[in-house]
């Protein structure tokens, strides 16, 4: 993988220059996380590299997408009237509590580790970012698993789209910070963290069953206001404050100050994405979201992730986005063909094809990026040098 390079020089000049400018309002990031990952960090060993928890807090998520794939591939061992489909072992729901609350506290201690050994670098924000990019839809997914399919559940087209409104918030938090030159961090995200650990922790005491329920005189399942609640998040807590934010860059001319054009260049490829997905879906002969909806989840968040990381790397390094980005081709020439010829199951290859293809493309941009941010800084990874508590 050593032939490939992706940064260029102006890109690591920018990078060079980068200081980290976030602004964190949440009261419960504020009084709450923090205070918390101010203790827990103290028991963190000074030689453990801020990397290594970020990619642990990943790997966490990755082990309970595992799981439930495993236990669950097609999202009807929570669905009531498909008994035919055994139901998810008690013990699983355990394990994924633990492991969303250990990630989101690596992920939150990450960055407090990296200032106590003295080792924050914009690798370590590009890293961090990055691995949170591709981990958008593990958390949406692990609770659609939790309300299944079918009586008091939640279609799939509708788990769909709260799995493309989260990766939206992530984009557009990070085309704001493109324009405006600040990370202003969602509300939702810590909210929507601890909300997860414990509804797995809940599901875990008291089975999935005990999620089959309609309230009363609003007539909604417990899935159904678990779906609302994101849609009011994204439209409520995210959105608003986003546009809002870029406006008053744009008016107290404080933001980056691009025109329109250049200032929606990141989002293009975003758009193109989701639109040749969701084209794919709506005309599928096959009925790919339905008969493949993991792979579709994967898919989706991998192409994402890697749109959304060279998104990140040009915000950092002040340099111009990429319009389009490249690996669309490929998907825009399978959706091609979706359309004007009757597929059929080769839907079903020409899908796993694209994911391997957008997979191993993905982890060979990150692992060439991470190399190449690491010989230019002239620093490691997964290791710092020895430091001593002050």
């Amino acid at each position: 993988m050593a032939e490939f390079v992706y940064l260029s020089k102006e890109v690591l000049t920018g990078l060079d220059n980068y200081k980290y400018s976030a602004v964190d309002t949440s009261p419960v990031s504020k009084y709450i996380c923090h205070p918390f990952w101010n203790q827990i960090v103290k028991l963190c060993p000074l030689w453990i590299a801020p990397n290594v928890l970020t990619l642990t807090g990943f790997l966490l998520l990755l082990v309970n997408f595992i799981i439930l794939t495993y236990y669950d591939m097609d999202f009807y061992a929570s669905s009531r009237d498909h008994p035919e489909y055994l139901t998810i072992p008690n013990w699983v729901w355990l394990v994924g509590a633990l492991n969303n609350f250990l990630s989101h506290s690596l992920d939150g201690i990450d960055g407090k580790q990296a200032r106590r050994t003295k080792s924050s670098s914009p690798l370590g924000e590009l890293f961090d970012h990055g691995l949170d990019s591709w981990a958008t839809f593990f958390l949406p997914v692990a609770v659609y698993s939790i309300f299944g399919r079918g009586e008091l559940g939640v279609d799939i087209f509708r788990a769909y789209l709260i799995v493309v409104g989260i990766m939206i918030c992530f984009i557009i938090s990070h085309w704001e910070k493109y324009n405006t030159g600040i990370l202003f961090l969602p509300w939702g995200y810590d909210i929507g963290q601890i909300g997860m650990s414990a509804i797995y922790f809940v599901t875990f005491l008291g089975g999935y069953d005990m999620w089959k329920f309609t309230l009363p005189v609003v007539n909604l399942s417990a899935a159904a206001l678990f779906e609302l609640m994101c849609h009011v998040g994204f439209f409520g807590l995210t959105f608003p404050f986003t546009f809002y934010n870029v406006y008053r860059a744009y008016s107290d001319k404080t933001g980056k100050m691009r025109p329109f054009s250049e200032a929606m260049r990141p989002l293009v490829s975003t758009i193109l994405l989701f639109t040749l997905l969701f084209v794919w879906v709506f005309m599928s002969s096959y009925n790919i979201l339905e008969k493949q909806p993991r792979l579709v989840f994967w898919t989706t968040g991998t192409a994402f992730s890697n749109i959304a990381c060279k998104l990140i790397i040009a915000q950092m390094s002040n340099t111009r986005c990429e319009l389009l980005n490249s690996k669309l081709l490929p998907l825009f020439t399978i959706v091609c063909m979706v359309c004007f010829l009757n597929l059929g199951y080769i839907e079903y290859y020409l899908l796993w094809s694209y994911c391997i293809f957008i997979t191993i493309t993905h982890v060979i941009f990150g692992v060439c990026v991470v190399r190449e941010l690491c010989d230019h800084f002239k620093i490691r990874a997964f290791s710092i040098p020895a430091v001593s508590e002050d």
